[in-house]
């Protein structure tokens, strides 16, 4: 009997130090944008040790002329000429609840316009900062705290996909939570990680997470049952991270990639890009 291949989605959320300035975490903004520009030249590295192929989101202001800790358009055509994929984090990494109609345009496509401008390849795929928003009632998702820090032109997650779509994007990675996953979270005391899934939402295809960023045991755990079930599985983590000690460090990092080389070898999993699995879904409609 033919086993069914896994796949997996590898994403690295590239936030430079727009991303700081604007932290949502405690303390305010935070100064660990050089950081990202450092530690992606080791991922590049890795990424290429163990030919696994990354998704990198990446804050489209930070292709602009200019230096770092804001800028670096060559490290950015680097990415992609290493056969990366280079898809939106945003203009300067607003937070798109807030945003109403024409400042979330301007994002969408000012990100885009700098971003294809810098590598000369189309971008089709975007992440959104903070992974927000998590309003989707045609998901059971209700955010009450982007209700109450937004006004009544808030951005939720069917009004995000149609501006995406409107904008020439074909992809995005959402990770709105539905209320019966949270009631049962509450009731059992622990996440229910289950395995990221494939849906359209306003035309636009997208991959829903279902776990925290980073490549610890936990990470390990949930990428051998979606194995087991040939189901898709996504991680994701910060450049500036790989030195933190956090789930995201490096000393995770290494171990998780050689266990995804190891179980493609194997014929068990493959490795994926948003913007190839969504030309290949529109291939075969």
């Amino acid at each position: 009997m033919r086993v069914k291949r896994a796949t997996l989605l590898f994403f690295w959320d590239y936030d430079t130090q727009w991303g700081a300035d604007r932290s949502r975490s405690a303390g305010g903004p935070k100064s660990w944008g050089r950081l990202e520009f450092e530690n992606t030249e080791r991922l590049l590295d890795l990424h290429a040790q163990y030919r696994v192929p990354a998704c990198f989101a990446v804050v489209g202001a930070a292709a602009l002329p200019g230096e770092r800790p804001y800028h670096d358009p060559a490290q950015i055509r680097r990415i992609h000429e290493a056969g990366q994929e280079i898809a939106s984090h945003s203009f300067r990494h607003e937070w798109l609840p807030s945003l109403d109609g024409p400042a979330l345009r301007d994002t969408l496509s000012w990100s885009k316009d700098a971003l294809e401008q810098c590598i000369g390849a189309p971008v089709v795929s975007f992440v959104p900062p903070y992974n927000q928003p998590f309003d989707y009632l045609a998901g059971l998702s209700l955010s009450l705290s982007e209700r109450r820090q937004t006004n009544g032109d808030r951005v939720n997650l069917r009004r995000l996909c149609n501006e995406l779509r409107e904008t020439g994007y074909r992809f995005c990675r959402v990770a709105y939570h539905p209320i019966h996953h949270r009631l049962g979270e509450l009731v059992l005391g622990r996440p229910l990680n289950r395995p990221s899934r494939l849906e359209e939402i306003a035309g636009i295809m997208c991959l829903r997470l279902n776990a925290p960023g980073g490549f610890d045991s936990g990470a390990l755990e949930r990428l051998s049952r979606c194995v087991e079930a040939g189901k898709i599985f996504a991680v994701y983590g910060h450049p500036h991270s790989l030195r933190s000690g956090n789930a995201q460090d490096e000393a995770w990092l290494v171990p998780f990639l050689q266990r995804v080389d190891h179980l493609r070898q194997r014929g068990l999993l493959e490795v994926q890009l948003p913007g190839r699995i969504t030309r290949r879904m529109t291939c075969c409609e």
